[in-house]
């Protein structure tokens, strides 16, 4: 099997709702995205995917919706509605926490199927870089 990978670096700030320590506080990281797309053969180029491509289309994504944005638990409502009516901030809720878990999973299961439906290849993987030390790693089953 033939894996190919992208890095996309996003800026978001996140707080962790009943967290233990000061990541219940709102504050942001510089996240690193590693997405791992493979093929059921390479195209006429030899290739799995165009890493262009992924940068524009998952790039876009994460352009529009994460960078430079909030990303809260949809449990985090009453604080996103603060922080956009006053900084006029985009937010983007999560189902549950924004743990680096949650948001690598987001990507996997929910936002990479729909964008790249026009595509042979398929995301398998994803791995999220929340420091320079830390990361998450989700792939399909």
């Amino acid at each position: 099997m033939i894996i190919c990978v992208r890095k996309i670096e996003f800026d978001s700030a996140h707080r962790l709702i009943n967290h233990e320590s000061k990541c219940r506080m709102l504050h942001g990281h510089r996240y690193v995205v590693e997405a791992s797309f493979c093929a059921k053969q390479l195209d006429d180029v030899g290739r799995v995917i165009d890493f262009g491509v992924i940068r524009e289309v998952l790039g876009s994504w994460i352009d529009e919706y994460f960078d430079h944005n909030t990303i809260l638990s949809i449990a985090d409502k009453k604080l996103g509605d603060e922080i956009s009516k006053n900084t006029q901030q985009k937010i983007y809720y999560l189902p549950n926490n924004p743990t680096a878990e949650n948001i690598a999973k987001h990507l996997l299961e929910e936002i990479c199927p729909k964008i790249f439906i026009n595509f042979d290849a398929e995301c398998v993987a994803i791995k999220l870089y929340e420091t320079p030390n830390c990361f998450v790693y989700v792939e399909k089953k």
